[in-house]
């Protein structure tokens, strides 16, 4: 049961809620970096006087040829077929933050499945020029919205048996040939409260963020400007679960918490071709969350394509808990 000094740190934040003994397990899925294609058409007004046409060129002479649509369908349809409890979806849905890609991104969220089973955390992208951020929170609605503190759109929570999914936003409009995020001092200050509480509620708090935290991946042109802030946060107050996107790669990562290490999963593109020379091929990861007495199982397994083969394959299954 909420205790009363939980019950009162959820006061003007979430709903008390009374705890079960025992809960069944939860599965989530990870997927991220969608980069729907093919690119919409364009205007030259879409592209005079902003990044977007630094973009254009970097997709028609790259990246059009590393992602594509049809392993995106095949992936999600792998991805459908475990029927899972919840899914978090870590960023980049678009390309150029284009209104048309926004609306087809919305179309993408509602074939993927219900708001109440789906959770969005924004990425860099999907923040390509000023104004697109807003833009794609009115376009994915309730795919980008939960309990929250002080009116502030991130970091929201959404609760699913003992797991918390709490999602952040480090996505924010930069120059031509960056690609950096930024988590601040504010949304810091929430996170803190959030994971305070739901910690002291017994959940399993899995955090969402597109920019990996972690120092080994930071970059000056596409790192997390206040990724030691943000291992602040997670050190004083712990977590559970760290799950990013942005890098293109499968990755296993930690940074200090609480109580023990954190572990920082990163997902390759779910649009990601097999052969293709930047990003490894697409894939999502699976969790089993369970809990036992006072502590957690957590069992991961990443299903995608490898470099040869057609299939879609279970790579790994790892104990994280």
């Amino acid at each position: 049961m909420v205790t009363k000094s939980t019950a009162a740190a959820f006061a003007g934040f979430l709903a008390p809620a009374l705890l079960a003994q025992t809960r069944a397990m939860t599965t989530l899925a990870h997927i991220s970096d969608i980069h729907l294609s093919p690119m919409p058409e364009m205007s030259w007004r879409d592209m005079m006087g902003n990044k977007r046409i630094t973009g254009w060129l970097n997709w028609k002479m790259r990246r059009n040829e590393e992602l594509n649509s049809e392993t995106l369908t095949s992936l999600v349809a792998h991805l459908k077929s475990q029927n899972v409890d919840f899914t978090a979806v870590t960023g980049d849905l678009v390309n150029l933050a284009l209104r048309s890609e926004m609306e087809r991104a919305g179309r993408w969220l509602e074939a993927l499945g219900s708001p109440e089973r789906i959770a969005v955390c924004p990425g860099n992208h999907d923040a390509y020029v000023p104004g697109a951020l807003d833009m794609a929170c009115n376009a994915w609605g309730d795919y980008m919205r939960g309990e929250t503190l002080e009116d502030a759109c991130f970091p929201f929570v959404r609760r699913v048996g003992d797991v918390a999914v709490i999602s952040c936003s480090s996505a924010v409009p930069t120059r031509p040939f960056l690609a950096i995020g930024r988590f601040d001092e504010a949304q810091a200050a929430r996170l803190s409260r959030i994971l305070a509480t739901m910690g002291e509620a017994g959940f399993f708090r899995c955090v969402l963020i597109h920019h990996p935290p972690n120092a080994e991946l930071q970059h000056p042109s596409f790192g997390l400007k206040g990724h030691r802030l943000f291992r602040q946060v997670i050190a004083e107050h712990g977590a559970e679960l760290v799950l990013h996107g942005h890098t293109h790669r499968s990755s296993i990562h930690s940074i200090p918490g609480k109580n023990h290490d954190v572990p920082v999963i990163g997902v390759a593109a779910a649009s990601a071709a097999q052969g293709g020379r930047l990003d490894d091929p697409a894939r999502y990861n699976l969790f089993r969350i369970e809990r036992q007495a006072d502590s957690w199982s957590c069992v991961m397994r990443e299903f995608g394509y490898q470099r040869l083969g057609s299939d879609i394959v279970m790579r790994m299954q790892m104990r994280i808990y």
